[in-house]
């Protein structure tokens, strides 16, 4: 009698490709935490396997290198973080410097709920460029970019709206935002205190072109 060829029944996937998309997701989130307050560099992944209960034998199944995670991990930082910016920059309720000011006080409070010891990926990775696979160096300078447009749609705003001269260079006013406010979250670690952003916002506003 002919055998009828078996069909793959519908409903959800096979426990091992769940199991193994479930782990790779628990390895970025953990990535994520050490590295943000540990940096690329000079960490191992064993912290990071230990975490999350993977032999290092398995990491690989994975990631094909610490490089191929790292440059994952700083994907999805990249992703979480516009995201943030996105909720506040863009939230129309409000005006495009009081947008500005909610985010500056929303990344205040998230750094204290982490008593000071995360700051920002992006800025960590970028203090230790140097140290890093070049290819870090690409993907580092197209997320600050990405974060600049975001900045520099609000302030444009902040033009139409009259809270800021119409003559402002929006583009190089947001790359100037950034490049103190990687320096802000630094010294907010060292000191482990919001004064340091609350200053640098502070003095940005009044910098701006009225």
């Amino acid at each position: 009698m002919k055998t009828l060829p078996v069909k793959p029944r519908r409903g959800r996937p096979p426990k091992v490709a769940r199991e193994n998309q479930d782990t790779k997701a628990e390895l970025i989130r953990s990535g994520l935490e050490h590295l943000t307050e540990f940096g690329f560099a000079s960490s191992g992944i064993e912290p990071i396997l230990k975490k999350v209960g993977v032999p290092k034998g398995s990491f690989y199944h994975y990631f094909a290198s610490k490089e191929a995670f790292g440059e994952t991990v700083l994907a999805h930082y990249d992703v979480y973080f516009s995201n943030k910016l996105a909720l506040h920059l863009s939230n129309k309720a409000f005006t495009p410097i009081e947008r500005l000011e909610h985010f500056v006080n929303d990344a205040a409070q998230g750094m204290a709920r982490h008593d000071f010891k995360r700051g920002c990926l992006v800025g960590n990775l970028g203090q230790e460029v140097d140290a890093l696979p070049a290819a870090f160096r690409n993907q580092l300078s197209t997320i600050f970019c990405g974060w600049q447009h975001r900045l520099e749609a609000c302030l444009n705003e902040a033009k139409i709206t009259g809270d800021i001269a119409n003559t402002s260079n929006c583009a190089q006013l947001a790359e100037f935002f950034w490049i103190g406010w990687e320096g802000a979250v630094s010294r907010a670690k060292l000191v482990r205190s919001p004064h340091p952003l609350q200053l640098f916002l502070h003095y940005f506003l009044q910098a701006l072109p009225k």
